[in-house]
C-alpha cells in the first residue's frame, strides 16, 4: 500500500471527489460499502429488466405456423361455395392480410 493520495478515477464527477475528500476514513469505508451494494442492485435489477423483455418478446410460436405467417396471426374461418376453411389470418398497417391453412374437418 502506497503512502501518496491516491489519484480519483477520471470518471468519478469533481464534486463527488471533492465531498469524498472531506470524509473521514470510516465513513469513506461505509460510502465505499453502500456503493458497492448499490452497484450490485442496480446490475440485479438491469439482469432482472433484459430477462422480462427477452421474455416478453418471446412469444410461444404454434407448431403449424408456417415461417411467414407473424405470430400475431389469428385462425378465421371462411366459408367458399359451401365448403369451410381455415385461414391465418392478420394485420399489416390498413390491410388484413390471409394465408391458407386447411380445410376445416366436419367433426370440427
Amino acid at each position: 500500500m502506497s503512502f501518496e493520495k491516491p489519484s480519483p478515477n477520471q470518471n468519478i464527477p469533481t464534486r463527488t471527489v471533492e465531498a469524498l475528500d472531506g470524509l473521514s476514513s470510516e465513513t469513506l469505508r461505509h460510502v465505499a460499502k453502500y456503493a458497492e451494494q448499490l452497484a450490485e442492485h442496480r446490475e440485479r435489477e438491469q439482469r432482472i429488466n433484459e430477462k422480462e423483455r427477452s421474455n416478453h418478446d418471446a412469444v410461444d410460436r404454434p407448431d403449424d405456423l408456417p415461417a411467414d405467417v407473424p405470430t400475431k396471426a389469428t385462425i378465421t374461418v371462411k366459408e367458399i361455395n359451401d365448403n369451410r376453411y381455415y385461414y391465418w389470418q392478420w394485420r399489416e398497417g390498413d390491410k388484413i392480410k390471409s394465408k391458407y391453412k386447411g380445410p376445416v374437418n366436419k367433426s370440427d
